[in-house]
């Protein structure tokens, strides 16, 4: 069976009976006149006509297209906030052009040279490598959370330094004496970095000695949580820590399962809360993978795409924060 043919421009103006002139003008919403507009829309409709609007968006050097740069997808963090993106993009007209580059630099350089060529209307970056000096100042753009030397780009993210004071004061609320901190962090500067700034405040006010891992990001990381944990054992077998502040929940979920292989209660022997609220299948009402501090996801999702699409970039602020709040999620005892 043959398929059936994709209408053209051309059988649109056939079929209303009016010149592909005025079927340009109409799709490229100038004006014409109303006999000829109802003509017009009769005659897409009949065909199934479907407009080309990346075509469009060549001839007007906009494509409605606006790029996401991620290091992947498998991280529900990252999911969670593209989807919002999406969703915030399509309200306002705008497609989504995704960019998993699984934070290889050449790879995010070779993105933004795509994105840029395919004249895309800008740039939202979640970028974990040094590109700032590949970062043409011709295409509007907004990164979330890192920060470049080297570029005063706008910048958005949740207010990771509140976020761990808050996270402390819930393990001490929860009666918790001894909370440390585990971090395996990027060589590269982002307002996450706060999140050990606000465990060292907390720590300070009120008189608590810091104790932390605080390490580069490594292949090595569940070895130096193993050594952590048997480093801060007493001799009668219990630990001299009964709080931990994870700088992501996803390792506060995994030294949480650590603590369980050694034979350690969690939240009875050990509370933790993590950052970011990763929730269970994506799903806020199946509940959080352990106690967090929530990011506002789609606020941040929301607060990019409003400040890409302004137009006023420059009048933006060079950081704007949003707040955070802490959910259970079972690894606290409330």
């Amino acid at each position: 069976m043959a398929s059936k043919k994709t209408a053209t421009m051309k059988d649109v103006a056939k079929e209303a009976g009016v010149a592909l002139g005025t079927v340009s003008k109409m799709i490229n919403g100038l004006p014409v006149s109303e006999e000829k507009r109802r003509k017009i829309e009769a005659a897409i409709k009949s065909l199934n006509y479907e407009v080309n609007t990346y075509a469009q968006g060549l001839r007007a050097q906009k494509s409605n297209l606006v790029a996401l740069i991620i290091p992947n997808t498998n991280n529900p963090f990252f999911s969670s906030f593209t989807n919002q993106v999406e969703y915030a993009l399509y309200k306002r007209g705008k497609k989504l052009l995704l960019c998993c580059a699984g934070g290889i630099a050449q790879k995010e350089i070779e993105y933004l040279n795509m994105a840029i060529n395919n004249k895309v209307d800008g740039i939202i970056a979640l970028t974990y490598s040094d590109i700032g000096n590949y970062i043409s100042q011709d295409i509007p753009l907004v990164v979330f959370d890192r920060y470049f030397e080297n570029r005063d780009l706008p910048r958005v993210a949740s207010d990771n330094f509140a976020g761990a004071c808050l996270a402390v004061e819930k393990l001490l609320e929860f009666g918790c004496r001894h909370p440390v901190y585990i971090r395996f962090y990027s060589f590269l500067p982002g307002e996450a970095d706060k999140r050990k700034d606000g465990y060292l405040y907390a720590c300070a006010k009120h008189h608590l000695e810091p104790d932390f891992i605080d390490v580069e990001n490594s292949k090595n990381n569940i070895a130096v949580m193993k050594d952590f944990i048997e480093k801060h054992k007493n001799k009668d077998g219990t630990l001299s820590f009964d709080g931990v502040f994870a700088h992501t929940d996803y390792y506060g979920y995994i030294f949480q399962k650590l603590l369980r292989q050694e034979g350690f209660r969690v939240p009875e022997d050990v509370q933790i809360i993590g950052f970011d609220g990763i929730n269970i299948f994506g799903n806020a009402d199946d509940g959080l993978f352990i106690s967090s501090i929530c990011q506002p996801v789609d606020a941040l999702a929301e607060k990019c795409v409003e400040i890409l699409l302004s137009g006023n970039s420059s009048l933006t602020p060079s950081l704007t924060l949003l707040p955070v709040q802490y959910r259970g999620g079972g690894t606290t005892l409330e």
